[in-house]
């Protein structure tokens, strides 16, 4: 009887906690600059600063795991506050708490919003950065990063490229590497692996062939993949577009166009340019995407892990 009723409370215990499973939460969708970007008077950013258009916060995600009351967010951005405030808001839990907050590199809309964590704002303590051997140089060793860890505001945790990082019994984390404009610390996208899904965290990379993996082989592997979608097509800006060689959305969709329907809806670009018209749902060129079968990452979009 006993053995019994054990087996019947097991069941109950993993339906509760299957029932709040983790999850993953868009807190922005922007290039390093946000939407709308400072100095721009264009018609691309005008309709923002005249309220015609949402304002969109620097690309960034969250990941909430219900069951613990856990929160981790997937880079710092100049919009901290906001996405902070926006993550209570959502997950409906009014605390400031983080479980940490995962780097991709030393770009300014990805580190940034650490500040938010010093004396002057937050004055948290020992908040867990996990950061590669690069990035963790970087914040120690320059100001007023160096800081932050000396008065232990933040306790920078180490990551290696391929190892995972066990979060809890439901969670973890896989940063990989790939190539990009690493002036300050290289650049890792995650693999955010939950109970019965896998997601991509991809904003920034260099144009895809320089990348040893293949793309379609990392889209097959995972059940949600967000990636770099900062430029729709060349010529989108006014200098050359090899000083910042992302791989156009164009590119992109060109490169993965033999994949079937159900492996294209997978995709959602992220990291998007001021300039790009994907950043207007009802654009010609969003309409294109989502015709094509490919999805464009939205603030406040949710993924079940």
């Amino acid at each position: 009887m006993k053995t019994i009723v054990h087996y019947l409370l097991s069941i109950l215990f993993f339906a509760q906690s299957f029932a709040q499973a983790p999850y993953i939460l868009v807190l922005g969708t922007a290039q390093d600059g946000g939407y709308p970007q400072a100095g721009c008077n264009k018609d691309c950013c005008r309709a923002v600063w005249e309220k015609k258009l949402a304002f969109q916060g620097v690309s960034c995600l969250a990941l909430v795991d219900p069951h613990t009351g856990q929160r981790w967010l997937f880079d710092a951005t100049p919009d901290f506050k906001e996405q902070l405030e926006a993550l209570k808001s959502l997950t409906k839990n009014p605390s400031n708490q983080l479980a940490g907050i995962f780097l991709t590199h030393a770009h300014i809309g990805h580190y940034t919003g650490l500040m938010d964590l010093g004396r002057e704002v937050m004055g948290t303590q020992q908040m867990g950065v996990y950061a590669m051997p690069r990035m963790k140089q970087f914040l120690e060793t320059n100001g007023p990063w160096s800081q932050l860890t000396q008065i232990e505001n933040i306790k920078i945790q180490p990551l290696q490229d391929s190892q995972d990082i066990q979060l809890n019994e439901r969670l973890k984390v896989r940063p990989f590497r790939v190539p990009h404009r690493d002036e300050f610390s290289e650049t890792v996208g995650f693999e955010i692996i939950g109970l019965t899904k896998k997601v991509i965290f991809l904003p920034d990379i260099d144009k895809w062939q320089k990348w040893s993996t293949s793309l379609k082989t990392v889209i097959e592997g995972v059940d949600f993949a967000f990636i770099d979608g900062t430029f729709y097509q060349d010529g989108e800006i006014n200098r050359p577009m090899s000083e910042v060689p992302h791989p156009f959305v164009t590119e992109t969709m060109s490169l993965l166009e033999e994949l079937p329907p159900n492996q294209k809806a997978k995709v959602q670009f992220i990291h998007l340019n001021h300039t790009n018209p994907l950043l207007r749902k009802n654009s010609p060129e969003a309409q294109s995407v989502r015709k094509k079968g490919f999805g464009i990452a939205e603030t406040g979009q949710r993924i079940e892990l």
